[in-house]
């Protein structure tokens, strides 16, 4: 994925997204060709070619090289699955409309800037155009109309960082056959990649930094103010507004059941974590103790609701300190009640005049509602909002998580990483001279590596849900993830996660395991950010500090729609014996097509030799992880391939936390086998309040 949005950075710039990937492609297929018959065919190649590698390669000329056949196939091939990545993409969003203009579009129309003409979202514009002037991009009663529908416009804003949320966010709306949508752009990157796509945009004229902002961070404040001020600037042009967060995606479409409460001033959801109400009602106003959260929330352009917006405004603008979500929650609370009828489910709040409603916790959904309680599921209730609050990892966090519900929108590429080709003697010359998202896809390469996790009933179900069966639950399947991420390494391929199984919630504040009143389960199936650094693991780090990255994949990915066929259909099951069994031994022959079964506590060595001649299959998966893996080969190995990636990525994994305990988190230890009597206990002093070493 990092490749990709490096791929629509560099264009944005300038140029149409997919004009500049087809002219690249044909550019690299003349560029190759000229390149390889003249290094062959030319009698000064040895030469030629020799100052030409060393400036990027360092290799020999290439003629003389050993893996020239592979190099040349390699080159072919990337860039050919570069033309068709490009074409599933641009299927994916655009409707195929850069390769061929036959295929039939929507019929509802939308309006690009500076022009008259109406045009379906993902319809790019044309090839040989150009960049309107920014000046094109301007936020306008005109622009909001032509966009709205039934008097209601659907917006969402942030900067090129978030450009994947952005078209995730934008992908499920068109999906959902709801086009009254536009998308702010904080800086002109975003404004500019997003045009070239065929998505309604306008110029939010603060030309941000495209960099990711960290929660809490100034930047973080000042894009809470941006949503304020967006808000203000919208409503005296009379449209409803349904204001979004990148970091949520619509599963099922909200403008009718918004339409169902046409006196309400203002429709909010919240971080409420204890259900209200067990229906598809608004929650019940006089039970929500939480905050009111902003991250959806819909405003009907009434005198009450402008002049909250107006207060809020003047708040935010006078004390840059005021969080927008806490500004807003406590203007809205200066009355609570009385409800304006005996159904509707909608309250007096605000100066007593604004017609306030909560939407309810189970179908529009936090974070912790949706991944920890399942609680649509549980009321069979179906969801039509996911927003990515209660989680723990970050930017990275959230993607990852709406990866694992299968709702995030990829590129091809990282469901099929390219590289497949590239010799072995090439690929540390190659790395040396890729960025660091580039070396993730490359690394990627060896292909993707999943096992069949094991867990005894009695670690699951048996006994009370308390820190020690919570713990010994975790370092049960820790253990066997170790192995796998050890094992990954040593075959150079992407590790699968499994799902892990959690007996107690994580928090930031002290709580008896899971929160009082809420509709978890125990145990349940808990977000990978609930053990793991998600945000860590994900970074691109250097190799020499922190040792080769490890890829991983969240443990819905095979189970994924998007996933390509030739990965679904190129796969190797292998299933652990008890070596002197029959047809167990470290063998590269299979005893049926697509089935391998491969000795218990097998060696460094042993796997190198034997899985080195499956590395054209996309998916190996081991029948189990127990007992799957021995030792490297030495110590130096064992560090510098395992240790230190490991340490570093679950360096800060903590649960949280205990009652009665100051600090009440406890370190998780990837480790904790290797420590004779570790036992899950807080830090007792300031000293020992550092993760395990």
């Amino acid at each position: 994925m990092g490749g990709w949005r490096n791929a629509v950075q560099e264009a944005a710039a300038s140029k149409p997204l997919f004009l500049t990937i087809y002219t690249t492609i044909i550019v690299g297929i003349v560029a190759t060709s000229f390149y390889v018959f003249s290094a062959i065919y030319s009698p000064s190649a040895s030469t030629s070619t020799q100052s030409i590698s060393t400036s990027w390669l360092s290799s020999p000329p290439l003629s003389q090289n050993p893996f020239f056949p592979e190099l040349l196939l390699w080159n072919y091939v990337a860039i050919l699955k570069t033309f068709f990545d490009a074409f599933y993409y641009d299927v994916l969003f655009n409707g195929g409309s850069n390769f061929s203009n036959n295929i039939s579009q929507p019929t509802d129309k939308a309006s690009q800037p500076g022009s008259n003409q109406l045009k379906t979202i993902w319809e790019a514009p044309p090839s040989n155009s150009k960049m309107p002037p920014l000046e094109s991009f301007k936020l306008t009663k005109e622009l909001v109309g032509e966009r709205a529908k039934d008097n209601v416009i659907i917006v969402t804003f942030g900067n090129f960082a978030f450009m994947d949320f952005i078209l995730t966010w934008v992908k499920h709306l068109t999906d959902l056959d709801v086009s009254n949508l536009l998308v702010g752009a904080m800086d002109t990157k975003l404004l500019e990649a997003l045009y070239w796509k065929g998505v309604p945009v306008f110029d939010m004229g603060s030309h941000m930094s495209t960099i990711d902002v960290g929660w809490g961070s100034p930047t973080f404040h000042k894009m809470g103010r941006e949503k304020v001020l967006l808000i203000n600037a919208i409503l005296p042009f009379g449209y409803e507004l349904l204001m979004c967060d990148t970091d949520m995606v619509w599963l099922k479409d909200p403008l009718p059941y918004l339409a169902q409460y046409p006196d309400a001033d203002i429709l909010t959801s919240s971080d409420q974590v204890v259900p209200t109400v067990v229906d598809d009602r608004l929650a019940d106003w006089k039970q929500v103790g939480a905050a009111y959260n902003i991250g959806i929330f819909h405003w009907r352009p009434t005198e009450p609701a402008i002049k909250l917006a107006k207060e809020w405004k003047d708040m935010l603008l006078a004390d840059d300190k005021i969080w927008d979500q806490n500004g807003f929650n406590e203007l809205a609370r200066k009355q609570t009640g009385p409800a304006i009828d005996d159904d509707s489910g909608l309250f007096y709040a605000f100066d007593g005049t604004l017609k306030l409603g909560i939407l309810p916790e189970s179908i529009f959904c936090s974070g912790h509602t949706y991944f920890v309680q399942a609680m649509y599921e549980q009321l069979r209730l179906e969801p039509y909002a996911l927003h990515t609050t209660f989680q723990y990892g970050g930017t990275e966090g959230k993607r990852h998580r709406l990866r694992e519900a299968m709702v995030f929108y990829d590129p091809p590429e990282y469901y099929d990483a390219p590289g497949n080709f590239v010799p072995d003697s090439l690929k540390s010359t190659i790395l040396r001279v890729l960025s660091g998202k580039l070396k993730r896809v490359l690394n990627c390469a060896g292909g993707f590596l999943s096992f069949k996790p094991y867990i005894p009933k009695s670690l699951l179900l048996d006994g009370e849900h308390n820190l020690e069966s919570h713990f010994s639950l975790i370092n049960y399947q820790m253990k066997q993830i170790r192995s796998a991420l050890a094992i990954a390494s040593l075959l150079n391929r992407t590790l699968v996660m499994p799902p892990l199984w959690c007996r107690l919630d994580r928090l930031w504040f002290s709580h008896p395991g899971v929160l009082e009143g809420s509709m978890t389960r125990q145990p349940f199936l808990c977000p990978l950010d609930h053990v793991f650094e998600v945000n860590v693991m994900l970074k691109d780090l250097p190799e020499e500090e922190f040792g080769p990255a490890i890829n991983i994949r969240e443990y819905s990915f095979l189970n994924n729609p998007l996933l390509p066929q030739q990965v679904k259909g190129s796969r190797l099951d292998v299933q652990l014996c008890q070596e002197g069994t029959e047809d167990c031994h470290a063998s590269r022959n299979t005893s049926r097509p697509g089935l391998l079964r491969f000795p218990k506590n097998s060696t460094e060595e042993m796997f190198k030799t034997v899985f080195s001649s499956f590395k054209d299959v996309k998916v190996i998966q081991f029948s189990s992880m127990q007992g799957a893996f021995y030792s490297f080969t030495d110590k130096a190995s064992l560090f510098i391939k395992l240790q230190l990636p490991i340490f570093h990525y679950f360096l800060l994994c903590i649960w949280c936390c205990v009652e009665n305990h100051t600090p009440g988190h406890i370190y998780y230890d990837m480790y904790w086998d290797e420590k004779p009597g570790w036992k899950p206990a807080p830090p007792q002093t300031p000293e020992e309040d550092h993760p395990p070493f």
